[in-house]
């Protein structure tokens, strides 16, 4: 490839990176062949009723079920382009674990790729929703889905409110061992839930097992991707091991499904924070 073909190309990406609605349907007309490179983008276009414009999707877009029926171009950091190409999309929705190239590859070919970054919290989702929403004309229907997601969160608060701080540990990776860190969306599972995130004050979240005993969590909740194939419970025998944390001494180590907690729409991240609430405080809410 020469070096002025793959500027040309890297231009092109960045435009679709930082600029997702410049790359709005041409003449007004709604994209109707989508592709998604990501599980959040998937669910969200079946959120805003468009499923049905989906036309491919990656092996790891699972939810809703009828997301595993769609043809699959790959997991989410091994795309086939050539196959995305030839499926002759409209839109194609791109996500932070896309690389650049992947991006500007596709963006080269004259497809619109519109790329949402990974959410650093709650509200983000929410704008990224509301943007899709723009690019698929349905703006009304995601500002509604917005506003009775915020309305379920803001109700969430006020019931916790009052209950007793408690320390969490949100694990979200394996190997390495990964936390939760301020910077991503997960942390607000545990802020909205009324925790308090051991990890928060860390810019990296590569954690070690030593240093989550020294700040003796009173929850550990393990939301690692491969948690169907036996890792989450391994991960938690792993730190049923370490008996001087209270989360461990209380019985309060528990495993979640990693597509609820690491891959929400506005109304799956209520789930999830329905969940988180249910584990940091059982004997509260029951």
């Amino acid at each position: 490839m020469s070096m002025t073909r793959f500027f040309l190309w890297m231009a092109l990406a960045l435009g679709a990176v930082l600029h997702p609605a410049l790359v709005f349907s041409q003449d007004g007309i709604s994209p109707q062949r989508i592709v998604s490179l990501g599980p959040i983008n998937t669910e969200n276009v079946f959120l805003l009723g468009a499923g049905d414009r989906l036309v491919a999707d990656t092996s790891y877009c699972v939810h809703p079920a009828a997301a595993r029926d769609k043809v699959k171009i790959g997991s989410v950091m091994q795309l086939n382009i050539e196959q995305i190409l030839g499926l002759q999309p409209d839109l194609i929705l791109a996500t932070g674990l896309t690389s650049p190239q992947q991006v500007a590859q596709l963006a080269a070919f004259g497809v619109r790729v519109a790329h949402f970054p990974h959410p650093s919290n709650f509200d983000a989702i929410c704008d990224q929703f509301l943007e899709l929403g723009k690019l698929l004309g349905l703006e009304a229907r995601a500002q509604d889905v917005i506003t009775e997601a915020q309305k379920e969160v803001r109700a969430i608060q006020q019931r916790v409110k009052d209950l007793p701080d408690k320390k969490v540990f949100l694990q979200v990776g394996a190997h390495p061992l990964f936390a939760s860190v301020e910077s991503s969306f997960t942390n607000d599972f545990i802020v909205l839930a009324g925790g308090l995130n051991i990890a928060a004050g860390q810019k990296d979240g590569r954690y070690n097992r030593e240093k989550v005993t020294a700040q003796n969590p009173d929850v550990i909740i393990i939301a690692v991707m491969g948690s169907e194939g036996g890792i989450g419970g391994r991960e938690k025998e792993e730190w049923l091991r370490f008996t001087p944390i209270s989360a461990v001494q209380n019985g309060q180590v528990f495993v979640v499904d990693p597509d609820l907690i690491c891959s929400p729409s506005p109304m799956t991240f209520v789930k999830g924070l329905e969940q988180i609430v249910s584990l940091i405080y059982p004997l509260e809410e029951d």
